[in-house]
């Protein structure tokens, strides 16, 4: 997997099948030099240069050893659909054939990789060179690019998909689904709810990456929509991205007092210690679609919210749908800052209706998305290949 700044959320899963018994190594396809969070004990981790020399060498190697089936796995993933594409699957054809010399020496079982990008691109040619089984996680915007995917499709030994939303737009691009099954992204869940009451005065946090596609323009709108009624308190942003420079122009414009706050990137131990102490009145992801594709799957931000109990206010884009609705949360129409500060005034007001949200929420997470009970399905899908 990638193992950056973004990937924070597939953490968990890997912890789970470390604790249950399994030897897991995790190969960042491009490591950069430094990474924000220690998941778990250093040697699970494979750090190795895109092209370094011991890939180079061993790609070689690999190469000479088996020509034919590099020459065949390489031709399937320069069938993609564009020139960079191609050009971006040739770049990780050296690490894919030093990770199958890799994991022949390890003795692994099987290879699993997220994204159906270049990460699958690597993991596909390294399964044909080593000829052990190997599957990957496709997740919502590595679909849209369509790299070769049909041929990861039919090539892997099976297809997660972690939404039905997900695998609808795999339908649409015309991918045969039928390797492809739906399980969720899975979060750890308290033994109990730490959120009991929103603080006085509330703080609405916003976990997500400073990009378009999150919308937070229309949440910076909406609280100054809530402050124009008089509501006190704070709005947090916790994230970094292109538009922070942006973002932070309109805050201080709407908001002189600073009461939008950028936290900056936050890593996941502290941002799950914000729900633990009660301090966060609510979560809240103002995103929105913007067509061909690009939008949300199911926000792991949301899940760990609302595993703690905390009550979340979203939009209805993408497959947010599918994990908040009328029981569960606050759902709201995107690109709408109005109906968003109607949606936290709701959340932040409704007193034992707020209340009744956080834990059916949090009850609702607990059933769909344990990382517990995913990491055992996982367990099944890995040992029955």
């Amino acid at each position: 997997m990638p193992f950056g700044y973004g990937e924070t959320f597939l953490i968990e899963e890997v912890r789970e099948l470390l604790s249950r018994g399994h030897q897991v190594f995790v190969v960042p396809r491009s490591p950069g030099k430094q990474v924000m969070h220690t998941p778990f004990p250093p040697e699970c981790a494979v750090r190795e240069g895109l092209c370094s020399y011991r890939v180079v060498r061993d790609a070689v190697r690999v190469s000479a050893a088996l020509p034919r089936r590099v020459a065949a796995a390489t031709h399937a993933l320069l069938q993609a659909r564009s020139t960079a594409l191609r050009m971006k699957n040739l770049a990780v054809v050296p690490k894919a054939l030093w990770l199958a010399r890799m994991a022949t020496r390890l003795k692994a079982d099987h290879i699993h990789c997220h994204w159906a990008g270049t990460t699958a691109s690597m993991t596909m040619l390294a399964a044909a060179a080593s000829g052990i089984s190997w599957s990957f996680t496709a997740h919502r915007w590595d679909i849209v690019e369509n790299n070769a995917l049909d041929a990861k499709v039919r090539a892997a030994s099976f297809v997660r998909v972690i939404s039905d939303d997900g695998l609808r737009l795999m339908g649409s691009l015309g991918i045969d689904r039928g390797r492809a099954r739906v399980l969720r992204m899975g979060v750890r869940v308290p033994q109990r709810a730490a959120w009991t009451a929103p603080p006085r005065p509330p703080v609405v946090l916003c976990p997500a990456n400073l990009v378009e596609v999150k919308g937070h323009r229309f949440l910076i709108e909406a609280w100054r929509i809530l402050r124009d009624r008089g509501f006190d308190g704070e709005l947090w942003l916790a994230g970094d991205g292109e538009l922070r420079r942006s973002l932070e122009s309109l805050a201080a414009r709407l908001h002189p007092d600073g009461r939008v706050k950028f936290l900056g990137r936050v890593g996941q131990e502290r941002l799950l210690e914000f729900y633990n102490s009660g301090i966060v009145s609510a979560v809240a992801l103002a995103s929105v679609d913007l067509g061909q594709g690009a939008h949300e799957g199911i926000p792991v931000a949301l899940m760990e919210a609302m595993g703690y109990g905390v009550p979340v206010v979203a939009t209805s884009t993408g497959g947010i749908p599918e994990l908040v609705n009328r029981e569960t949360g606050i759902l709201v129409p995107p690109g709408d800052a109005a109906a968003l500060a109607a949606g936290l005034e709701r959340a932040l007001t409704g007193g034992t209706a707020s209340q009744r949200l956080a834990s059916l929420g949090r009850r609702y997470v607990a059933e769909n998305h344990d990382v517990v009970s995913i990491a055992a399905t996982l367990e099944q899908w890995f040992q029955g290949q």
